[in-house]
């Protein structure tokens, strides 16, 4: 029987980046939360950091704003997440969207392949672009979608002031 390298096939190696292309990725993968692959072979350098996988840590929220005639609206995938744990706050010009995702079950960490969904507290705040009627803002969560409607304030109308001129005492 024929060996792999007799019939040209090779077996691909995982070259890990180094210097500045280390950096690089290696910001890039803790900003997405992600641990790069290491081979069996090599223990890790440094320890896992699991900080973010405790239910104190806050993630940001992912939205969509958009505006209609009417109401800006935000829009958020929180699947998983029950009403009774959201939280929306209008304050002056931004709006926060609080909530937290639990876990139904533990499972060590040794038995995940992957592990990226997230799980825990998450926070998100947006600057509005225009004024609302904070009073009349409504929030439903269907099919794992939070859909917040903020209405927008009535615009100011433009005015015309007409002028008078004053006649001083000493003219009259």
């Amino acid at each position: 029987m024929a060996r792999k390298e007799d019939k040209g096939i090779r077996t691909p190696t995982v070259r890990q980046p180094s210097g500045e292309a280390a950096a690089f990725f290696g910001a890039v993968l803790a900003e997405r939360r992600i641990s790069p692959a290491t081979p069996a072979s090599d223990p890790p350098t440094q320890p896992r950091d699991d900080r973010w996988l405790g239910e104190n840590f806050e993630g940001q929220l992912a939205v969509d704003v958009y505006q209609t005639d009417e109401a800006v609206v935000v829009q958020s995938a929180v699947a998983g997440v029950r009403v009774e744990d959201l939280d929306i706050t209008v304050n002056n010009d931004m709006v926060t969207i609080r909530g937290i995702r639990h876990r139904d079950q533990q499972v060590p960490a040794q038995d995940y392949f992957y592990q990226e969904c997230y799980w825990g507290g998450f926070s998100r705040s947006i600057i509005l672009p225009v004024d609302v009627k904070s009073e009349k803002v409504t929030a439903t969560l269907r099919h794992g979608i939070l859909t917040v409607v903020l209405p927008k304030a009535d615009k100011l109308r433009a005015k015309s002031v007409r002028v008078h001129e004053e006649q001083d005492d000493n003219e009259r």
